[in-house]
């Protein structure tokens, strides 16, 4: 029985992925149709996986599923771009380069904001688990493309996201993750982090728990800016 789930969880993650990833190719243009028949037979999946993958994509926006003829591809201004699904779709696309700069700009929008405001709302926990993710990337910084830097990091910004005391703000935790994730997986960490990267991450904890909202705010917009830079030089 759980074998056949598992099976049938794989074939959904791989019908999705195929044509998810080829709209965001370019693949499939907008207004064109997806045929459930062609597409799923190649994936040797059911009728049942197809209708379910072709739900999620219209839960993101990106196609319009037609009764009795599969689903229309919608143009790119109707696809929900902070799904963190979408997301690692187009940093798999050869314009990858183009979305990390796009969220870069996002997160250089958001992050300092959230930073200041968590200098002045941030509870005595959230601060601590600042500090801690940021003590683990420090002890982890000789190996920043591993998994240990990694999930430091996307706590570090996701606990600080949520102790801005904005909801608004904290639903972007998923972006922020998908990007981090991203940039490992595609091979664009340095096994040694930049120590001064590093070293604002510790500055922010410490603002934090100073309440230097001015500080904390500094720190996080030359965090971000030095992430974009060193993603485009890579």
């Amino acid at each position: 029985m759980w074998e056949n789930v598992r099976m049938a969880a794989t074939l959904h993650e791989s019908v999705l992925d195929q044509w998810g990833e080829g709209i965001v190719s370019g693949k499939y243009l907008p207004g064109d149709r997806i045929s459930l028949d062609d597409e799923v037979t190649g994936q040797k999946a059911s009728r049942t996986v197809g209708r379910e993958a072709m739900r999620v994509l219209e839960s993101m926006g990106m196609v319009t599923v037609k009764r009795k003829s599969g689903a229309v591809v919608n143009p790119p201004a109707r696809w929900h771009s902070f799904d963190p699904q979408l997301i690692s779709w187009r940093l798999d696309s050869d314009d990858r380069a183009a979305q990390l700069h796009a969220l870069s700009e996002l997160r250089l929008a958001v992050e300092p904001v959230a930073a200041r405001l968590a200098a002045l709302n941030a509870s005595a926990q959230q601060w601590a688990d600042l500090t801690e993710a940021a003590i683990t990337m420090a002890a982890n910084s000789d190996q920043a493309d591993q998994p240990a830097y990694l999930d430091a990091d996307m706590r570090f910004h996701a606990t600080l996201l949520a102790a801005s005391g904005n909801y608004m703000f904290e639903s972007l935790s998923g972006v922020v993750k998908a990007v981090l994730q991203g940039r490992t997986r595609h091979g664009l960490m340095p096994s040694h982090a930049n120590p001064e990267a590093v070293q604002l991450h510790v500055d922010i904890a410490a603002a934090v728990g100073a309440k230097d909202a001015d500080r904390a705010e500094a720190a996080m917009r030359e965090i971000v800016e030095e992430a974009d830079h060193a993603v485009q030089q890579a």
